[in-house]
């Protein structure tokens, strides 16, 4: 490991990274079910709060972290979502087709996708109306915002051509590496 490398990672190591989200729901077992069918989450844990009195549902997906989703109790009847969009990522596009055929199943309505460059992504709404993304990194970077139509009908292969085609159009297009590298010696001098 060079020096350079030990500095970036140990200041990464020493600034916030964002590991999971809460939301409030109006009724927690209809959320819970939705999410575990639709994503295979897994509850770990459940509860009332001590700090605030609401049922607690946390879920996770990997066995290193206690839970990448909380729902909470509380939400207002009809209250309006105020969750611009809750992520979550696959590894392949046959896995991104699996969601959407699952988030279909279990209740998810205004499914649509689209192709941002540096990742294929579906977006739906969970059945109380918060947005939900499931998406698939590409090798490319691109500036965001980007959105062409995604039609995960295509193959794999044809989608990462065309998706590298338009990209290679964008005049801020780089591979993820060289991203991630810039990005590196801009987090090294901050």
């Amino acid at each position: 490991m060079t020096e350079a490398t030990s500095k970036v990672e140990s200041s990464l190591q020493s600034r916030p990274n964002l590991s999971h989200v809460g939301i409030y729901v109006w009724d927690i077992q209809k959320i819970e079910d939705f999410y575990c069918k639709t994503l295979d989450l897994v509850v770990t844990d459940r509860g009332v709060g001590r700090r605030f009195q609401n049922q607690l549902v946390f879920m996770s997906s990997q066995p290193n972290m206690h839970h990448q989703l909380a729902l909470a109790s509380g939400r207002a009847q009809n209250a309006p979502s105020t969750v611009m969009q809750l992520s979550f990522k696959v590894a392949k596009l046959d896995q991104l087709r699996s969601a959407r055929t699952k988030a279909l199943a279990n209740g998810a309505t205004e499914l649509f996708g689209l192709n941002h460059g540096n990742a294929w992504s579906i977006y739906f709404n969970d059945p109380e109306g918060n947005l939900v993304e499931i998406y698939v990194d590409t090798p490319f970077y691109v500036p965001q915002p980007h959105g062409d139509p995604l039609d995960l009908e295509k193959t794999d292969e044809q989608l990462l051509r065309e998706t590298e085609d338009a990209c290679r159009k964008d005049p801020g297009f780089m591979l993820v590496s060289e991203w991630e590298r810039l990005m590196s010696q801009r987090l090294e001098k901050e």
